[in-house]
């Protein structure tokens, strides 16, 4: 029988929460980890003083599993080091380290090393392969998600391909999941778990903006683009967003459309910035990068992080590795 995600984290239900940067921070991801689930704060580009801070609260506010969330592409070899030195330092074990991407080989083997738990997200199955090989919990980002795109395949088509690849692995689906019974098919197609990023963005304890939430309670999937225009801080992906008039008419001049604090430190931010808008932030929140999956039709209202993983439990809480297509269709109808 496979080892399950649940098995690995110690988790009561078998959710993970995205550790979306600026979004979820630790109020977040401390009250879906005291919820049963897998709260993950994100850590960004934060080092020294403000990282510190940030694991500090983390700390306080869940002794249940956490995870810090990284992101090799964005901050580079020497930094990546730095910030994973700083959190195998100052937190205790039950705090796992997330990549969204691929770290080198170096950065597998000194969590290892250390005991620590890690979660990879990827957009492949060669990296799916790799990451498992180093004892990695691997979660399969599908297209249909919002923020930046690791690859180019649906959920279901690389959950499967990398269940077939895995057959043992601790695998967990992200893309699209907006209700129990879109968790379901995930769980249908070879995954034990699901990672929830859109669905997160409007919980009570989110710090997206509350012009973000509102966009996203009223979208639909077909307000959502794949498109490469948020390119400032974060180049070289492709991101799904909400419609804005920056996606209509990127040939716009890359001036600055507001202004945000992130840990207490101030910074402009320029049309075409990567940063989501939250709520620190002030300006032309319509224009900036408003990062949703295709969830979106299925959430309605904002709603507490708690009643979130409430909703989800009954689909993702059972012994089974995986869920057979007999109980799929029970939450699928």
């Amino acid at each position: 029988m496979p080892t399950t995600v649940a098995q690995v984290l110690g988790l009561e239900v078998s959710l993970l929460q995205s550790g979306m940067g600026g979004v979820a921070g630790t109020e977040l991801a401390c009250a879906v980890s005291n919820a049963g689930a897998a709260g993950c704060a994100g850590g960004y580009k934060l080092t020294g003083p403000l990282l510190s801070a940030m694991l500090a609260r983390l700390v306080s506010g869940t002794g249940r599993p956490v995870g810090v969330n990284l992101i090799p592409e964005v901050v580079g070899p020497g930094e990546l080091d730095r910030q994973v030195a700083q959190v195998l330092q100052e937190t205790p074990q039950h705090v796992h380290l997330s990549f969204f991407g691929m770290p080198g080989d170096a950065v597998f083997d000194r969590i290892t090393a250390a005991g620590r738990h890690l979660v990879v997200q990827v957009g492949t199955v060669e990296d799916g392969v790799r990451a498992a090989a180093h004892g990695a919990v691997v979660v399969a980002q599908g297209t249909e998600a919002g923020g930046h795109l690791l690859g180019t395949s649906r959920r279901d088509d690389l959950v499967g391909a990398l269940r077939a690849r895995l057959p043992d692995a601790p695998l967990a689906a992200s893309g699209g999941i907006g209700s129990p019974a879109q968790a379901a098919r995930a769980l249908a197609a070879g995954a034990d778990a699901v990672l929830l990023g859109t669905a997160f963005v409007v919980a009570h304890e989110s710090r997206a903006h509350a012009r973000f939430k509102s966009a996203v309670t009223a979208a639909d999937e077909t307000a959502t683009v794949i498109t490469d225009v948020y390119t400032i801080g974060w180049p070289g992906r492709r991101h799904r967003v909400l419609a804005t008039p920056v996606t209509a008419d990127p040939h716009q001049p890359a001036k600055f459309i507001g202004k945000t604090v992130v840990e207490g430190k101030p910074y402009l931010v320029p049309r075409f910035s990567a940063a989501v808008p939250t709520e620190a932030t002030s300006g032309r929140i319509e224009e900036m990068a408003l990062y949703c999956g295709q969830s979106c039709g299925e959430i309605s209202g904002e709603v507490s992080a708690a009643d979130i993983v409430a909703a989800y439990q009954p689909a993702l809480t059972r012994p089974e590795a995986t869920l057979t297509q007999e109980k799929a269709e029970r939450y699928v109808g």
